[in-house]
Parts: structure tokens; C-alpha cells; sequence
């Protein structure tokens, strides 16, 4: 198997073996292999736009990503601004700004599975971009109730929340998915013709976000004691989760 087919898959698998010891472990050695897991994502999804679409689309994901996740995340650490008043404790590594360094790469990390799904399932770049800013936020409706209660960040004020999630305010998911379409319309305008076509080399990362989906609703609803956010994210992560599953599964029928 080439490197290009290759490499992708075995990341991957790494991440699926991390995020597998999660519940199994507690305290600092969970909190090490939160840390371990962004930074393997993060690869794989970089990993995956260099060898499927080059450098330069690469390094436009990673600037458009981690780039704009590190600028958001400090405007929102430092005014409150577009997520709500919050703080990062220091369970997480060390800090740019006030926030954790593998913050903007989880940024990334879940924003090139979620463009090419987008890519995948619709036409048109407004669609896409507006498809792949949902398949980014929606993630956080997991993301967030899980780290809030690891105690990874706190917000300053919590009213009004999504019900059976009270430590999570509504304001910041509404803020991940403006954040989000800024990012998506970035990528979209700067990252040329070749963030634009999807094939057979995206694989791994469909499965990626299919994986996400499942292993998360699962976690939550099982093993973290969280069956709200699983509520929550499997509504909101399923409106494009599901789609792609079926597309996925009629291709290969076909």
C-alpha cells in the first residue's frame, strides 16, 4: 500500500485506539491522552490534505484552522466574544494567549473531514460551505459537554443552556458555527480547485467522521455518564453523519 493510500489509515487507527483507552482511564493520564489524541488527529487530517491535495492546500487548512482557531479562541478568551466568558484551566499543556496550544489543532483536526463530507454530499460553494460549518459545530455539541466536565474550561455564565446540559451555555455553539462558516469560506475561496473535488483517496476521512460520530454518541451515552450531550450531539452531528452514511453505503451497493 502507497504512502499516500496508507499512511491516512494507520493514523487513523491510532486515533480510534486512543480515543478507545479514554474511558477507561481518569485524571492526568486521561487528561494526556486528550492531548495525544488532538495531536494525532491533527496529523492525520494534515497528513491526508498534503498527500491527497498538496501543499499548498495544506497549508491553507492549517492556517485557515489552527491559524483562525488560535485567533477565536484567544478574541473569546480575552472579550468573551463569539463563545461566552470562559477560561481554560491548566490541565491541557501550555498556553498561547490564554489557550491551550492543541486547541487550534482540534480545530483542524475535525474541519477537513467535515469540508470533504460537505464536498461529498452537496453541490455549489455556498451549499458546501454552509454544509461544512453545520459538520464542524454540530461536533462541538460532544466536544464541549465532555471537556467542561473533565474540567478542562469553565464559562463565567451558563443561562440559557441546552436542557440536560446546564454547564455548556446555547451562545457558544451558536458561536463554534459562525466561526465555523468563516473558516469553511476561507478554505472554500483560498484553498484553489483541489479542496473542491472529492473521490475515493477521502475515504479514511469519512470514516473519520462517521467514527466520531458513532464512538461519541456511544461514550456519552454509556461510558462518560453524559446521555444529554449524546442526545444533543447524535441530533445535530446525524444531520450530516447519517446522509453520508447512506450515500457511503448506496455508492457501494452500486
Amino acid at each position: 500500500m502507497s504512502l499516500r493510500r496508507g499512511l491516512p489509515w494507520a493514523l487513523l487507527a491510532l486515533l480510534v485506539l486512543a480515543q478507545i483507552g479514554y474511558p477507561l482511564t481518569a485524571g492526568a493520564t486521561r487528561a494526556g491522552l486528550t492531548v495525544a489524541t488532538v495531536v494525532i488527529g491533527f496529523g492525520l487530517s494534515v497528513s491526508h490534505a498534503l498527500l491527497s491535495r498538496g501543499p499548498r492546500p495544506a497549508a491553507v487548512l492549517v492556517a485557515v484552522t489552527a491559524g483562525g482557531g488560535l485567533a477565536v479562541e484567544a478574541c473569546g478568551v480575552a472579550t468573551g466574544f463569539p463563545f461566552g466568558g470562559y477560561d481554560y484551566a491548566g490541565t491541557l499543556g501550555p498556553k498561547l494567549l490564554g489557550v491551550p496550544l492543541i486547541i487550534p489543532l482540534a480545530w483542524t483536526w475535525m474541519a477537513w473531514p467535515a469540508w470533504l463530507v460537505a464536498a461529498r454530499l452537496v453541490r455549489g460553494a455556498a451549499a458546501r460551505v454552509a454544509l461544512a460549518a453545520v459538520a464542524l459545530a454540530c461536533w462541538d455539541l460532544f466536544l464541549d459537554p465532555q471537556m467542561v466536565t473533565e474540567g478542562h474550561w469553565t464559562w463565567l455564565d451558563t443561562d440559557p443552556a441546552l436542557p440536560g446540559v446546564p454547564d455548556v451555555p446555547l451562545g457558544n455553539y451558536l458561536g463554534w458555527l459562525a466561526a465555523a462558516l468563516v473558516m469553511m469560506t476561507l478554505l472554500s475561496a483560498v484553498g484553489g480547485g483541489r479542496v473542491q473535488r472529492t473521490g475515493p483517496v477521502d475515504s479514511p476521512m469519512y470514516a473519520l467522521y462517521l467514527w466520531t460520530y458513532a464512538s461519541s454518541v456511544l461514550a456519552h451515552a454509556v461510558f462518560l455518564g453524559l446521555p444529554a450531550s449524546a442526545g444533543w450531539g447524535g441530533l445535530g452531528m446525524g444531520l450530516v453523519a447519517v446522509p453520508l452514511a447512506v450515500t457511503l453505503i448506496r455508492a457501494r451497493r452500486r
